[in-house]
């Protein structure tokens, strides 16, 4: 799972899965195998579902849409859930954090 870490395996492949849907536009890969999703949990009792991730650099132009688009997706998966994203620069993002698919992707192989 790219090293995401959850409380909910099987909810969290879930949710992998429909943010698969969602690229960087500057770089074409989308958020999951770039790596920049660090944690998803799930609270089934409040109904949260809380995703910490990152960006490519702090100055990213197109964060808040990418934000706001993995909130939407989530949201789309998991109706009854309220989606929380927090936004994290620490770990900093780099490209150790790409899943061997994306640098295939990306011929970084």
């Amino acid at each position: 799972m790219n090293n995401v870490i959850t409380n909910n395996n099987l909810q969290c492949a879930v949710a992998l899965a429909a943010l698969q849907n969602i690229s960087d536009p500057e770089i074409g890969l989308n958020i999951v195998d770039l790596g920049l999703i660090y944690q998803i949990d799930f609270d089934e009792t409040s109904q949260n579902i809380f995703c910490r991730m990152t960006l490519t650099t702090q100055f990213c132009p197109m964060g808040e849409s990418i934000t706001h688009a993995a909130e939407e997706i989530l949201k789309d998966c998991f109706p009854d859930y309220k989606i929380i994203i927090t936004l994290t620069f620490d770990p900093h993002w780099n490209q150790e954090r790409i899943s061997v698919e994306g640098k295939q992707f990306l011929n970084y192989c």
